[in-house]
């Protein structure tokens, strides 16, 4: 199973279902933090200290995991990638609101995602609950 994951809500609800689904169904979870590296910081990219709590929740969990982390030109072709690579049963995202403006200026990770995972995608917001 693949998360999509980024230190904010959006992050944390992904990982809440797919450590849920990775429960009910004997998997293990991957957890994807990347970035375009094309701005001098970004917010969705992890830190030291976010990255070091997140192992800690994820061992907590008792689930095998793995976190990966790393620039790419395209965060959505780098979920795909991993996903096609493991081969995943799973690809689960947090969703935020964005302007269709926004949209069209910056594209969708989820929506490219969908477009492109050879396997099932979970895309939650916050608020929801597993």
């Amino acid at each position: 199973m693949v998360v999509g994951w980024t230190p904010d809500e959006y992050g944390d609800v992904a990982l809440d279902f797919a450590l849920a689904e990775a429960r009910d169904h004997g998997h293990g979870v991957v957890v994807v933090n990347g970035t375009k590296g094309d701005s001098y910081v970004d917010d969705r990219y992890a830190g030291s200290d976010a990255i070091a709590a997140l192992e800690e929740r994820l061992t907590a969990s008792g689930l095998e995991h793995e976190v990966r982390q790393g620039v790419a030109p395209d965060v959505a072709e780098q979920l795909v990638d991993v996903a096609a690579e493991l081969p995943a049963s799973l690809v689960v995202l947090g969703l935020r609101r964005r302007t269709p403006v926004g949209k069209l200026l910056m594209g969708s990770v989820a929506q490219r995602v969908l477009l492109h995972a050879d396997c099932p995608v979970l895309c939650v917001k916050p608020g929801s609950t597993p």
